[in-house]
C-alpha cells in the first residue's frame, strides 16, 4: 500500500512539474521567433509545433506538450 501511495505522489508531482514547463517553453519560443531570421516554411513549421504544444498543454497532456515544444526549440536553435 505504501508503494502505491509513493507511486501516486511521484506521478502527481511529476505531472505538476511538466505542467509548469509548458508556458515557459512557449514563452521562450515566442521570444526567439521575434528575433530569428527564418524562411517562411521553417517559421510556419515552428509556429505549428508551438501551437500544437499549447493545445496539448490545455488538454492536460503535459509530457506530450513538453516533447513537442522541445522539438520546436531544437529547430529554432538549429536555425539561429
Amino acid at each position: 500500500m505504501r508503494y502505491l501511495a509513493a507511486l501516486l505522489l511521484t506521478v502527481f508531482f511529476a505531472s505538476s512539474a511538466l505542467a509548469s514547463q509548458c508556458p515557459s517553453l512557449m514563452n521562450q519560443i515566442d521570444q526567439q521567433l521575434q528575433s530569428a531570421q527564418l524562411d517562411s516554411e521553417t517559421e510556419a513549421n515552428i509556429k505549428a509545433l508551438r501551437d500544437q504544444g499549447e493545445s496539448l498543454h490545455k488538454q492536460g497532456k503535459h509530457a506530450e506538450s513538453v516533447k513537442v515544444l522541445r522539438e520546436a526549440m531544437e529547430k529554432l536553435d538549429g536555425m539561429s
